[in-house]
């Protein structure tokens, strides 16, 4: 079927292919942010990042460590909570950045949903019904991104069409 003899299907045929083409940037914008935001809170709130006392890394996870799926995960966290605590916040900081910018995006997705396997398999594994837990809806949205990557409106995009233009003699 030709699709350049009626025009309204042509229009139609585009919308789709904008709306397919950009797709998963929604997902990357609100995974970013959040990422993003979850890092910086865990950094700037002083109660968190202590091994003892309430709100702190070393409470939660012996609060969850008889509960989780794996408490030999926890046990090991629990060797060094601050330094796990940081780890967890400086990884969501660059797992944030990465999607959001698009930069080594299947990556940075990767690490998304590792820390998100993490914490649903230590912090959220107890919740009953299980999908009352967050952390298995956001292991589950990173697996698009760690399929597709970032192919629109990002550095990895940029690099690529970039290396293409080089190859062709254009730049």
């Amino acid at each position: 079927m030709r699709t350049d003899s009626h025009s309204g299907y042509a229009r139609r045929n585009d919308w789709r292919d904008n709306a397919t083409r950009y797709a998963l940037l929604p997902l990357r914008v609100f995974l970013g942010v959040t990422f993003i935001y979850a890092g910086l809170d865990k950094i700037t709130d002083s109660a968190f990042m202590k091994s003892k006392g309430v709100g702190s890394i070393g409470e939660t996870m012996r609060g969850v460590r008889d509960l989780a799926a794996f408490p030999e995960l926890v046990d090991l966290a629990l060797k060094s909570p601050v330094g796990f605590g940081y780890a967890i916040a400086f990884g969501e900081l660059a797992v944030g950045i990465g999607i959001l910018i698009g930069f080594f995006a299947r990556l940075a997705a990767l690490g998304g949903a590792l820390i998100s396997l993490s914490l649903w398999l230590t912090m959220s594994w107890h919740e009953e019904p299980y999908y009352y837990g967050n952390d298995l809806p956001y292991l589950m949205a990173w697996l698009p991104l760690i399929l597709a990557g970032a192919s629109y409106l990002s550095v990895d995009a940029w690099l690529a069409e970039r290396r293409s233009s080089r190859g062709l003699g254009l730049g």
